[in-house]
């Protein structure tokens, strides 16, 4: 079959499935350029094209496909001018052959060294699950992709660990690169405070200077810097000043930057207040627990190609989302933790009784339950042997106002619960003695070694 007949099947597949203003909207205006290196290229009209049909078609035109061909493709949407600009890349690469291996035999040519984005690339939009907690943030994410550095600058994301954040930031960056020739880096505030000791390290060896000059190169010679866990800057002063001068600089520059903490920018308060204000001058979005429902989706998403994929009931995805409701990771746990279980008994169907058995190790039912604040002030009351009316109450004794504050802390740590909630729940105190005690508790622990083994005490009772 033709290109041209398999692009009418493909659009004969399609017609059915969507109502006929969609269709002539987003598909009559699309044409199939060519088929290459498991990748088609189709043509479109406009920009927006591009967003919509990756956000709202891009599965329809895969199964369409899929149908026709037995054969599963990666799509790239192209404007006019981006198809032209190709083709003269390949008209110039044929024509050239011998001018380009006499070039290479130069001795004068210099070959830059391939850039590292430091990008993941099967961390994508295709499969980031969305649902109401990760809405917004996707697409505010997709819309930084579409035009970096021209609306919300910085994109800030928030939320606890787990919830899919470095995902996104993945996703943001593998768009960009993709569908652009900027130059993306993704790195950690960790790998930033690394490189940036390194400068000083070599101030006595006499090559400072030039891994100075390397560093400077690396981070604002970029077209997106995305920075993953900006709260671990804290303490660390003298690299909070140089990634303050490194964001004035992106920025003047019209440069995007995205970053992700666990907190947001108003909760960061042991960063400099020059650098938090900011982190809002572009657009903070958080991200929630995955409720319910999306919770079965990320499930039935790592299932999907798996060979317990027609064996498995509905209640068992039912199980494992009701048993994992805070972090997406401990999702991903519990289902390879059935693969591997199913893999060595090879049932003939996983039900609920086999579920419950794979999992019986894995899925906590403890009273403590790590995911809730009751169960937090109960094993902090029973460790400092006082009553959980105490941590409620209005008493600010020394024996009774610490454990308070530590128990605000772990819910602050091991919840998802927001500052307000938390305060409620300990007899209605105002989110700003929340983020006080969890401060407070922060900054002891980096003093005093045995505040942090009575922690790991008070978590192993949960």
């Amino acid at each position: 079959m033709g290109e041209k007949d398999l692009w009418q099947s493909v659009l004969d597949e399609i017609y059915p499935e969507v109502n006929t203003a969609s269709f002539h909207a987003w598909f009559n205006d699309l044409k199939l350029i060519k088929i290459q290196n498991n990748k088609v290229f189709i043509q479109v009209p406009m920009e927006i094209h591009k967003r919509i049909l990756t956000q709202n078609y891009y599965t329809l035109l895969d199964d369409a496909f899929y149908k026709i061909t037995n054969h599963n493709y990666e799509f790239e949407f192209l404007l006019k001018e981006e198809v032209e600009t190709e083709e003269e890349k390949e008209t110039v690469n044929v024509d050239n052959v011998d001018n380009l291996v006499n070039v290479v035999n130069t001795p004068t040519v210099t070959v830059e060294r391939e850039w590292e984005s430091n990008l993941i690339p099967d961390l994508n939009f295709d499969n980031y699950i969305v649902g109401d907690s990760n809405r917004l943030a996707k697409t505010a994410g997709m819309i930084v992709a579409e035009q970096p550095g021209k609306v919300h600058n910085p994109l800030f994301i928030y939320g606890k660990s787990g919830l899919g954040k470095t995902h996104l930031m993945h996703a943001i960056g593998n768009y960009i690169a993709t569908h652009s020739n900027k130059k993306v880096l993704y790195t950690t505030s960790e790998m930033f405070k690394d490189d940036y000791i390194n400068i000083i390290s070599n101030e006595n060896k006499g090559n400072n200077i030039q891994v100075a000059s390397d560093f400077k190169k690396k981070y604002r010679e970029v077209d997106v810097l995305i920075i993953d866990d900006i709260q671990y800057l804290v303490g660390a002063e003298k690299t909070q000043q140089e990634f303050f001068h490194t964001f004035n600089a992106l920025h003047q520059a019209n440069k995007q930057i995205i970053i992700s903490s666990d907190r947001s920018p108003d909760d960061l308060k042991l960063l400099e207040e020059r650098l938090r204000s900011r982190f809002m001058w572009g657009l903070p979005v958080d991200i929630y627990p995955p409720d319910f429902e999306l919770r079965c989706k990320i499930i039935r998403s790592k299932l999907k190609n798996t060979s317990i994929v027609n064996k498995i009931d509905e209640n068992v995805i039912e199980y494992i989302a009701n048993n994992c409701q805070n972090d997406v990771r401990f999702l991903e746990g519990a289902v390879n933790r059935l693969l591997a279980y199913t893999a060595m008994i090879v049932p003939e169907v996983v039900d609920l009784n086999f579920a419950i058995e794979a999992l019986a190790d894995f899925v906590n039912h403890n009273i403590y339950t790590r995911s809730s604040i009751e169960g937090i002030q109960k094993a902090v009351a029973d460790y400092y042997k006082i009553t959980v009316d105490d941590l409620k109450g209005k008493k600010r004794s020394a024996n009774i106002a610490y454990p308070r504050q530590i128990a605000m802390y772990l819910s602050r740590t091991l919840t998802e619960e927001n500052l307000n909630r938390i305060g409620l729940e300990f007899g209605g105190r105002d989110h700003s003695t929340v983020i006080h005690a969890c401060d407070k508790i922060t900054s002891d622990l980096k003093k005093n070694p045995a505040l942090e083994q009575q922690l790991k005490e008070i978590q192993n009772k949960m």
